[in-house]
């Protein structure tokens, strides 16, 4: 039985402090003056669809890839892994401003590393943004031996990176583990002949949209 992605509200708990400040602003400012609220409640509806959190139920499969995040595919290509120090194929999400933030896990398994890398604050969407930007890499060890690597790039104008879990943590596959806010990319490193099944420039879903099939048996560990 698919489990729910994550219990939560639909409006992430991230978004609370920023949606109550601006609606609460809204409201003085109405009292004031009902036209010239009208940005700040244009603002409102903003940051409320920007920390949006829907729950979301993964498909069947073992060996099943899931996005850890809305948005737009903007790479599929093999690179090396330097987190897990292997040859991977990389796919990458790219989320703007208007995409659900929350990330979740691509597969069922163990934290292996959690680690936090400072850096720039380039257009999320552009290559070099993987290994120049902000970015906290997570190593998870699935069941059947694979090793998968999902990195929480930020953006241009994202600030923030959130991570929930450490080394040991057991998550399974679209349990939501982290945040982003404002506009960043996550990348996935798969281990070589996992089988992509999106392509760039398409969109995706976070948990119910399945980004590859890892392959059939574990890779060599010393590859």
């Amino acid at each position: 039985m698919n489990k729910p992605s994550y219990p939560h509200p639909v409006i992430a708990r991230e978004g609370w402090p920023f949606l109550a400040g601006i609606v609460l602003v809204s409201i003085v400012v109405s009292v004031w003056s009902g036209l010239a609220s009208i940005p700040f409640w244009l603002l409102s509806v903003f940051v409320l669809q920007f920390f949006r959190d829907p729950a979301r139920v993964a498909p069947d499969g073992d060996l099943n890839v899931l996005s850890p995040a809305d948005g737009r595919i903007v790479a599929v290509e093999e690179v090396r892994d330097t987190y897990a120090n292997r040859d991977a194929l990389k796919i990458s999400v790219f989320m703007n401003v208007f995409n659900v933030h929350s990330n979740r896990s691509p597969v069922h398994g163990s934290v292996q590393a959690i680690n936090y890398f400072a850096g720039q604050f380039f257009n999320a969407a552009l290559d070099k943004a993987s290994l120049e930007n902000e970015r906290n890499a997570m190593v998870i060890l699935t069941p059947q031996g694979h090793t998968v690597t999902a990195v929480q790039v930020a953006g241009l104008v994202a600030k923030r990176i959130l991570c929930y879990v450490k080394p040991g943590d057991q998550l399974y596959a679209g349990q939501r583990y982290g945040f982003i806010r404002f506009g960043s990319r996550v990348d996935v490193y798969l281990p070589p002949g996992s089988r992509p099944r999106v392509a760039i420039g398409d969109k995706v879903q976070a948990t119910s949209t399945v980004l590859a099939e890892l392959p059939d048996t574990p890779a060599d560990p010393s590859e």
